[in-house]
């Protein structure tokens, strides 16, 4: 039998799934893309169908591989959105929570008692952001707690549902469950003392698995071989193996991550501290996590919403009309400030208005959002890494934006580099399926397709920088103390 040439990438995301198919050198060959719906019971709700998206899933599958000879299929996923099923029927028994839902915020502030335990067990702040509560939120208001604590509803974050979907086992990854508040990301696997706290039975839990082993096989025989939270695969994809590389995706939310080596550090600048992957047997490698809620999603709201654009991509030409932000700053806390913040409380604004904006300045002030949102991060990762960040590794959809990439250059103060394949989440996914079943040999031959595809530089001057700097701070402060209860 000849050797199967490709390695195929389910990228299950916020607004969309996609399948992406590789070639050894790294190379995209296919790309399917589908679209799923947004559901808003409430403000700060927001819910997905799963039963919707693994119909996506399996028609982007087909759609990009069609007769291609796929040696391996990894999956990579938005993470803390939340799935309950029926383990006989195989069907959601409610909505799938959202990561960026609020709907816990009373729920995390009565936890406030177990802080300390889930951050020193978890690695992780008590927020609406994570799986835990969004779990017992659901047990609770759809009255499934004694079926799960007979195993009978199970649960699961987006890789598991389409892990059970494809190959029937009930299975997650380490870097999926480190985002649940379940796991002890010392020991790597479900911690009692956790469960207790956040009364979450432990019979409708999958098991926990490295990010790169086979989990099962696809009713057309490939081995499902590698599952992996969206940002730690696009880690992964960047080849950020060593401690001290770091990158930053751009997608619906951004997300930085900095790789921390094989002990967890503990942030006291309101980062995450989370698993970045596990190879097989090895050791795990952990990150420092910065995330963001709203970046490429305020794109899609300034279309959708507001309808000042037509397509995602118009914005730069839009912010382009004029040369800088008229004194427009836009602070998208929809649901809430995440890292270093940590406010659910907050709400977005638009600050700074006068009858001298345009919708060119709100436009380029969109944009510098998520540049302003990306130094906040940083600046938090400096300080608890120690380090400096000199460059930032930046991938995503977003960053076909040159305009953008330019402002973040601008804001950190440090060149930006895009690679030859942007996709790096999907990219990330496929080599570790590719590496649990000899596609490539090592870690080495991956390091080796990485390619810079572009680079910017700063090109303002400290006193702009700082005094733009000093003006975001005072929008963001406009947030804060919005939500009264």
């Amino acid at each position: 039998m000849p050797r199967p040439h490709y390695v195929a990438a389910i990228d299950q995301g916020t607004t969309s799934s996609r399948c992406i198919v590789f070639d050894q050198a790294g190379n995209i060959v296919s790309v399917a893309q589908r679209e799923h719906r947004q559901i808003f019971p409430k403000p700060g709700w927001v819910e997905h169908d799963a039963d919707e998206i693994w119909e996506c899933v399996q028609a982007v599958l087909a759609d990009a591989v069609g007769d291609l000879d796929v040696a391996a299929l990894g999956i990579t996923n938005q993470r803390e959105t939340t799935v309950l099923w029926d383990r006989q029927t195989g069907r959601p028994v409610c909505p799938a929570i959202v990561w960026q839902d609020t709907r816990t915020d009373a729920l995390t502030k009565a936890l406030a008692e177990h802080a300390d335990l889930f951050r020193d067990k978890a690695g992780l702040p008590l927020t609406t952001y994570f799986s835990g509560p969004k779990i017992r939120w659901l047990l609770d208001a759809y009255g499934l707690r004694e079926r799960a604590e007979r195993g009978e509803v199970l649960f699961g974050t987006m890789d598991s549902w389409l892990i059970w979907n494809l190959t029937g086992r009930h299975v997650t990854d380490v870097t999926n469950a480190s985002r649940t508040m379940l796991m002890n990301i010392h020991t790597l696997s479900w911690d009692d003392e956790l469960l207790d706290a956040l009364g979450v039975p432990r019979a409708m839990l999958p098991e926990i698995r490295s990010s790169a082993e086979v989990y099962g096989t696809t009713a057309a025989g490939i081995p499902v071989a590698a599952a992996l939270g969206d940002q730690q695969a696009a880690l992964f994809g960047q080849t950020c193996f060593s401690p001290g590389e770091a990158k930053s995706t751009y997608g619906s939310g951004s997300f930085l991550l900095m790789n921390t080596g094989t002990e967890p550090v503990v942030s006291r600048h309101g980062l995450l501290t989370t698993v970045g992957y596990q190879i097989g047997a090895g050791p795990a490698t952990y990150a420092l996590e910065g995330a963001i809620a709203v970046t490429g999603s305020l794109v899609q709201w300034l279309r959708d919403n507001l309808g000042l654009i037509s397509s995602a991509a118009e914005i730069e030409t839009l912010a382009r009309t004029v040369d800088d932000n008229g004194g427009c700053y836009f602070v998208p806390a929809f649901s809430g400030l995440f890292a270093p913040r940590w406010r659910s409380d907050a709400r977005g604004v638009i600050a700074g208005l006068t009858g001298f904006v345009t919708k060119g300045h709100i436009a380029r002030a969109v944009l510098e959002a998520t540049a302003w949102q990306t130094r906040e991060v940083v600046d938090a990762m400096n300080a608890d890494s120690g380090l400096d960040l000199t460059t930032l590794r930046a991938d995503g959809g977003m960053t076909a934006n040159n305009l953008l990439m330019q402002t973040l250059a601008d804001v950190l103060a440090v060149p930006v580099i895009r690679p030859m394949v942007a996709e790096t989440t999907a990219l990330g996914a496929a080599y570790a399926a590719g590496l649990a079943t000899g596609y490539w040999p090592d870690m080495d031959s991956l390091r080796a397709n990485w390619h810079k595809a572009a680079e910017w530089r700063p090109a303002i001057e400290e006193p702009v920088r700082e005094r733009e700097y000093r003006n975001w701070k005072k929008a963001v402060a406009r947030t804060l103390d919005w939500v009264e209860k």
